[in-house]
């Protein structure tokens, strides 16, 4: 019975350093991939800003064009 708990401890410990030796540093390309994610994320919130400006814009122009033609 103790044989088998050994076992059973020497499978697990074999699967946990599997595992952990799957977690090995980033490579290059996974470097280059989160620095393009993060690129066009600053992109995409960069343009959100900016149509955001445009809509305010619109709208103040909308109120003067509707003032002006009173």
């Amino acid at each position: 019975m103790a044989s088998m708990n050994h076992w059973q401890l020497a499978v697990a410990l074999g699967f946990a350093l599997s595992l952990l030796a799957g977690c090995e540093q980033k490579g290059s390309a996974e470097k280059a991939g989160e620095k393009a994610d993060k690129a066009v994320d600053q992109a995409g919130k960069a343009m959100q800003k900016t149509g955001d400006k445009i809509q305010e814009t619109a709208k103040e122009a909308e109120k003067k064009v509707k003032e002006a033609t009173k």
